[in-house]
């Protein structure tokens, strides 16, 4: 979970029990989370858990009715004109002015963020192979997506907040994206991204949280994740009587199965051997690892949940 007692030089972003209550159950409440300086931190959840409300709190495009969020260490809703200066944003909708193709738009974003030299931003439209010249108007979900891509991280700023940015790309331009995400980490960029996409967020972040009904349900730290001695197996006996025996040993079963005489248990990874020896003396029909990842992991920290479990 959140650990407490981060200075002020290693916070790019500060969420103090933020609550936004728009009624019948929608919005956020009582968040706290901070994002340390050269993090990648992710944003996890269905359509209407939060996240896009979390942003614009941070953004400064909404008031809090209660709690605060500090970005740079200024408050994000009293000083929303001085923050935006140094973030760079894609926004979950995209929205553009009323310009004429995708280049116009470019330059224009150059022109206000004094930027003199397009290298970098020329560099992001050969990667992302698109084509600027086209009717803003007219473009795909896909290619607006790309232009506000370009417009975000062009400007080489030192903060990027991205509400869903990979939406409307196709597999192979996801992964173009990862790699400018990496590319972005590389120079030390903090990053705060949104994401339904379980998969990206575990490649690219530090850590993840689970925002679940406007709740913060949990805050995943991806490499003891990735490094944790916990493993998990699939166990399917081929008679009822080996079932409900190995049932009756010490352990872990986190998910039962009677009608395939099936369970799943989590072990430490120093008693495997131990596992093995024991199954030697039933009639297994098959066993398989369950490969720990962000998903399984916040799976089971919701259901958990919902059971009223801690």
């Amino acid at each position: 979970m959140e650990k407490e007692g981060l200075s002020q030089a290693e916070e790019v972003i500060r969420v103090e029990n933020l609550t936004k209550d728009y009624g019948r159950g929608r919005g956020v409440f009582d968040i706290s989370f901070s994002v340390r300086k050269g993090e990648t931190f992710g944003f996890v959840g269905t359509n209407g858990s939060g996240k896009t409300t979390t942003i614009r709190n941070i953004m400064g495009f909404i008031k809090p009715q209660k709690g605060k969020a500090f970005v740079f260490g200024k408050d994000a809703w009293e000083n929303s004109c001085e923050i935006k200066k140094d973030v760079s944003y894609i926004p979950g909708e995209i929205a553009f002015p009323e310009l004429r193709d995708g280049t116009t738009f470019l330059k224009n974003q150059a022109e206000l963020l004094g930027l003199e030299n397009m290298d970098y931003a020329n560099y992001l439209i050969k990667k992302l192979q698109l084509d600027p010249s086209a009717n803003l108007k007219r473009m795909s979900k896909g290619m607006k997506q790309k232009t506000a891509i370009v417009a975000a991280l062009m400007s080489n700023k030192e903060l990027l907040i991205l509400d869903e940015p990979t939406t409307g790309l196709d597999p192979l331009m996801r992964e173009t994206f990862i790699e400018l995400i990496f590319e972005q980490k590389a120079k030390g960029k903090t990053i705060l991204m949104s994401s339904q996409m379980f998969d990206e967020l575990e490649r690219t972040c530090d850590r993840v949280a689970l925002i679940y009904n406007g709740r913060i349900v949990d805050i995943a730290d991806i490499n003891e994740l990735k490094n944790s001695t916990l493993k998990a197996f699939k166990i399917e006996f081929n008679n009822k009587n080996d079932y409900l025996k190995f049932k009756k040993l010490t352990y872990k079963i986190v998910r039962d199965q009677r009608q395939y005489n099936q369970v799943t248990i989590e072990i430490d990874d120093s008693k495997i051997n131990r596992l093995f020896k024991t199954l030697l003396n039933y009639d297994v029909k098959f066993i398989a690892e369950i490969k720990f990842n962000l998903e399984n992991h916040f799976k089971n920290v919701l259901k958990k949940q919902l059971e009223g479990g801690k």
